[in-house]
């Protein structure tokens, strides 16, 4: 059975990881700041869940495992409402969304 439990948290640590690549490849790929900042937050907060539920597994029914859920709970909340406030303070800077037509204008060669 711990064999069965390893495998799984080790599974686990290993699809957060990848999440928290993938979310680091979409900062540096994504086109504006808006698009920027989604890719981090969704890939850093679905990266965090997964990696603390395979630190869980790994730490069994122990005061570690009470702590872990605490810190999954208090990132789950904060992380989406920190992207929220930071999204609309930028939107009040004057930082504004870049629309399709916006990027077709700007990547058309002019005669």
């Amino acid at each position: 059975m711990t064999a069965l439990i390893d495998m799984a948290s080790w599974v686990l640590l290993a699809g957060g990881a990848v999440f928290s690549v993938i979310g680091g490849i979409g900062i540096l790929r994504m086109p504006d700041f808006y698009t920027r900042m989604h890719a981090a937050s969704i890939t850093d907060t679905a990266g965090m869940a997964l990696m603390l539920a395979g630190l869980m597994l790994q730490a069994g029914l122990t005061l570690v495992t009470a702590k872990l859920v605490f810190i999954m709970v208090f990132l789950i909340i904060t992380s989406p409402t920190a992207t929220h406030a930071l999204a609309r303070a930028a939107l009040h800077d004057g930082v504004r969304p870049q629309l399709d037509h916006d990027r077709r204008r700007h990547t058309e060669i002019e005669p």
